[in-house]
């Protein structure tokens, strides 16, 4: 897009904004201009973290910020439509300086980046462009996390929190965090781990989980009942690794054990994009069924009984359990899956990491009705104490405009993220401009 297409359209977006000013219930705030760095365009119904995406749109919406979303990925059919809520959409290139135009005449007040390497790639020329933005890196995850349990399994070890010292995923993801101003943070365990194992300050972190309304009685009695319910249920997107490998580990370990006991159930695999290999996973004959992409998550959640995530490495939250508590779903996992999703409170359901136990669990749990009933009632109170938006919403936004307020001062306390940021500007700025360069010369 040109820099004259660009502020046509943002033009337009303020227009929009200045003539509705919705500040629904928070009145005299300053509308602030957001921009979104996106790494994928948000896919709600694809993934956790498109879930996750949308409910921070919906939450700057709703105090009347002016939102901008850009990505350098290619848009789906199954993207978002961003544009329907008057949000503008830019379509970036990495190592280009038209970006610095855009963000110039764009000056954002807010630039949000989701995942640590769209910071590595942009971070730099938003501080050089735009120093007074305030840089909030949305983790999604923690990749290094993940990575880390993930080669502990290909190694046959247990994974220890140590590992992540010597990855190199954890010190570019380290490095983000230090260089943006704040973190939002979806996992307490890795809130904790941020602070205990890598000593970065509090005040550069914020929690903040899954947002929900609260699951209310009138909600509760209209899901189908026990009765009403059949099949086991998994779900998720395929081209994230934790979610394949948990496919296998059913059908190659778990579901066998479950289909002895209930030769009449089936296994329903949804997930988006699913590969050949995936496909080829298929089997009528002992019920373990891969249907794909589903256009409404929630609808086939509802109708099973109970869900399987039987996940052996991952982080952050894990968006299928979430569902399936707002759907009513009762679930059997693992302690990886269930990490930080419960507290101290009761599952709603089984967790465990022994894969027999789990499928025994499942088990009683599809055919115990009391039990089942037990463990939904469960999954209502997690989501109530753990994931009231009330909760979240306010907090974050007197957050970010506490760090705007105070900015110079903000900053000064973080001296290595100075540092960090110093250093990029003086390899990454330039290396961007050297591809950029050669780039230039390949198209001439």
């Amino acid at each position: 897009m040109s820099g004259q297409d660009f502020l046509k359209k943002a033009s337009f977006h303020s227009s929009i904004f200045a003539k509705s000013n919705p500040l629904i219930g928070r009145s005299q705030m300053v509308i602030h201009q957001i921009l979104i760095i996106g790494s994928v365009w948000p896919e709600p119904q694809s993934s956790a973290a498109g879930i996750r995406m949308m409910q921070l749109i919906r939450l700057f919406k709703s105090v009347g910020w002016i939102i901008t979303y850009a990505s350098p990925a290619a848009e789906s059919k199954y993207s978002e439509n961003l544009e329907g809520l008057n949000i503008v959409e830019l379509k970036i290139e990495m190592n280009n300086s038209s970006f610095d135009s855009m963000l110039k005449s764009l000056n954002p007040t807010i630039v949000i980046f989701d995942r640590f390497m769209i910071e590595e790639q942009f971070g730099w020329r938003v501080a050089e462009n735009c120093p007074n933005a305030l840089r909030v890196l949305n983790t999604e995850d923690l990749h290094s996390l993940r990575r880390e349990r993930h080669n502990a399994i290909k190694n046959s070890r247990a994974f220890k929190p140590s590992d992540l010292l010597s990855s190199d995923i954890a010190m570019r993801e380290i490095a983000s965090i230090l260089r943006c101003d704040v973190s939002l943070i979806i996992s307490a365990y890795e809130l904790e781990l941020l602070k205990n194992i890598f000593g970065v300050a509090k005040e550069q972190l914020h929690y903040l989980p899954f947002m929900t309304e609260k699951i209310e009685k009138r909600t509760q009695s209209q899901w189908p009942h026990f009765t009403e319910r059949q099949n086991f249920i998994t779900i998720g997107n395929f081209l994230h690794a934790p979610n394949y490998d948990s496919v296998l580990v059913l059908k190659n370990e778990i579901w066998p054990l479950i289909r002895k006991e209930l030769p009449e159930v089936d296994l329903h695999v949804y997930g988006a994009y699913p590969s050949a290999k995936v496909l080829q996973l298929n089997n009528q004959k002992e019920g373990f069924l891969i249907l794909g992409r589903t256009e409404d998550a929630c609808q086939v959640m509802r109708k099973a009984r109970v869900c399987l995530a039987p996940l052996r490495f991952g982080a952050g939250l894990k968006g299928k359990l979430f569902e399936a508590m707002l759907c009513g779903t009762p679930s059997v996992t693992t302690s990886v899956g269930a990490e930080a999703m419960h507290g101290r409170l009761p599952w709603n359901g089984f967790i465990g990491d022994d894969l027999s136990v789990f499928a025994e669990n499942a088990v009683q749990l599809y055919t115990n009705k009391t039990l089942w009933n037990e463990a939904q009632e469960f999954g209502i109170e997690i989501v109530n104490q753990r994931y009231n938006k009330n909760d979240y919403e306010d907090n974050l936004i007197n957050k970010l405009l506490k760090i705007i307020a105070n900015l110079s001062n903000h900053r000064l306390q973080n001296f290595t993220g100075a540092m960090l940021m110093h250093h990029t500007m003086a390899s990454t700025k330039y290396m961007s401009r050297w591809i950029e360069a050669k780039n230039a010369e390949q198209n001439s």
